[in-house]
């Protein structure tokens, strides 16, 4: 493991995300939307606003997921970070993450909501530290992973990276 993002999954508290990686939220707000005062497609009330620390480390990858919310990615440290996006009518997306403006990088990144997407550190010998935020805060509930072979079925264009960013 690279020695700064030991250092920084040990300082930070980081754990294990289901998706691949490291987090910890660090941030739920306390006020909260009702569930009549948001769209139907949350079924319940949302905090305002979450973030989280996430990391990922050399060959970790961030698998095929969508949220019911847009989510800002924020890059903080490492390596810059490809992240793909595929909406739902098929077209592919790639966006770098990072802090060299002279590479096409962006120091923040949108991902609206109901985008397939995943990320991968581009320098597999080091990582990438970054924050993420959700508005409406983000639940659980709101997450769904990627499944490959419907995935693959939707998109078969795509049928590499779906396989690269997955599991089973």
């Amino acid at each position: 493991m690279n020695n700064k993002a030991k250092y920084y999954i040990e300082k930070l508290d980081l754990m294990p995300h289901p998706e691949g990686g490291y987090f910890k939220e660090i941030y739920r707000s306390e006020e909260i939307y009702p569930a009549d005062h948001l769209p139907k497609r949350y079924g319940g009330s949302r905090c305002f606003s979450t973030s989280i620390y996430f990391l990922l480390e050399g060959e970790q990858v961030s698998t095929f997921h969508r949220l019911k919310s847009d989510e800002l990615w924020h890059f903080y440290d490492g390596s810059p970070l490809k992240i793909f996006i595929i909406n739902s009518s098929g077209k592919k997306e790639e966006i770098l993450l990072g802090n060299n403006l002279e590479k096409n990088e962006n120091s923040q990144v949108v991902v609206t909501k109901g985008n397939w997407f995943g990320a991968e550190v581009m320098d597999k010998s080091s990582f990438t530290l970054l924050g993420c935020t959700v508005a409406p805060g983000f639940d659980f509930s709101d997450f769904e992973a990627g499944k490959r072979l419907e995935l693959i079925k939707q998109f078969p264009a795509f049928e590499n990276l779906i396989l690269k960013l997955t599991q089973l």
